[in-house]
Parts: C-alpha cells; sequence; structure tokens
C-alpha cells in the first residue's frame, strides 16, 4: 500500500515539473524586439505581445510599431561638417522616416544675416508635430547661449520660426505622421559660422 503511495506521488509530482517546463517554453518571448509577430490565441509559437495582458503570467514586452522614445532629439549646424553634408539634403519624397525627418529639418535652417548674427551661438526649441504635418502652437525656447543680449535671442528665434514656417506642413505619410503625432521635438541650432570671414552663400 506504502509503495502504491509513494509511486503515485512520484507520477503526481513527475506531471506537475513536466507541465512546470511546457508552460515555460510556451511562455517564452520573442528576444527579437519590434519583429512586428502580433500574439494569437492560437498561436503556440513565441511571440511579442501588443499589448501585456493582466493573466499574463509571465514577462512581457509590447510591441511598439516605431521604437522612438519620447522625446526626438536634434542639432542642427550651419556649416555641417564635410561627412554630415549628406544629411542636410532635403529628401525628395514623403517622409517615411525619422532620417527624412530630420534632413528635412536641417535643409529647412535658414540662419540670421552675417551682420546681426553672433558667432558660436546656440538655440534650442521645442514643439511638436500634428499628424497632418502641421506644427501645434509655437516652437518654445528651452535654452540660449549665457549672456547674449535679448534683441540676439530674438533674431535667433525669429529665425527658427521662420525656417520652420517655410517647411510646415511637413509632407508625412500616414505611418509616420500617425507615431510622431504630439510627440515633443527638441531641435539644438548651433551657428559655427566664422563670421570674421566671408561667408559662402550665407
Amino acid at each position: 500500500m506504502l509503495r502504491r503511495i509513494v509511486f503515485t506521488a512520484g507520477m503526481l509530482l513527475l506531471a506537475v515539473v513536466l507541465a512546470s517546463h511546457a508552460d515555460a517554453r510556451h511562455r517564452q518571448i520573442n528576444p527579437i524586439p519590434f519583429s512586428h509577430e502580433p500574439c494569437s490565441v492560437l498561436d503556440g509559437r513565441p511571440c511579442t505581445p501588443y499589448y501585456c495582458s493582466p493573466l499574463e503570467h509571465g514577462p512581457c514586452i509590447p510591441e511598439i510599431d516605431y521604437p522612438y522614445g519620447e522625446n526626438l532629439q536634434l542639432t542642427i549646424e550651419t556649416v555641417p561638417a564635410k561627412e554630415d553634408e549628406g544629411k542636410y539634403k532635403r529628401p525628395d519624397h514623403e517622409l517615411d522616416t525619422i532620417g527624412d525627418l530630420f534632413a528635412e529639418l536641417r535643409s529647412c535652417w535658414s540662419p540670421p544675416p552675417v551682420d546681426v548674427a553672433h558667432e558660436g551661438m546656440q538655440m534650442s526649441v521645442r514643439f511638436s508635430f500634428k499628424k497632418s504635418g502641421e506644427i501645434i502652437g509655437h516652437p518654445r525656447m528651452t535654452f540660449a547661449t549665457k549672456g547674449v543680449p535679448a534683441d540676439t535671442r530674438d533674431t535667433y528665434l525669429k529665425a527658427i520660426n521662420a525656417s520652420l514656417d517655410a517647411c510646415a506642413p511637413m509632407k508625412f505619410t500616414a505611418g509616420l505622421g500617425g507615431a510622431l503625432a504630439g510627440r515633443p521635438i527638441a531641435i539644438r541650432y548651433v551657428d559655427n559660422r566664422d563670421l570674421g570671414k566671408p561667408q559662402d552663400g550665407k
């Protein structure tokens, strides 16, 4: 009788271990993020879900269509480095990627004339786009070079607003517009011209 009880208990323990192992394999997640493999209740293979479920017992990594951060940041120089000149060329198609957007924003920049410019001037602004490519409100200044007169700051802020207005609305694809709508974009403008020398085309 005792032997039968021990044998039955051993079989039950083995069944529990096997079930746990199978469950762990079933709940294994896709280690490659953004693989665009939505889960299904009938899916027998590992996948990364779009949304985590409160009924999920294992780890969960929700998938998003566009792996962008909370804040998109970009630096625009008045005179780009030789190796970066290609990044300042305006795309000849609808903007479909963050790279396209950044190239468009770089190509839009038109700095103040040399006679009112300040060498080494830096200014950062923050704003967001609508899905349609229009700017929401007015860009807000978040940083300006310390010690610069107020009229110089105003000059650069006006140049930034005029440059952005000249390019707006941006021509987003539906996918990029939906992904960017409302997301903060921070741009740091750097006037790295040597204002002591004539500037070609500036």
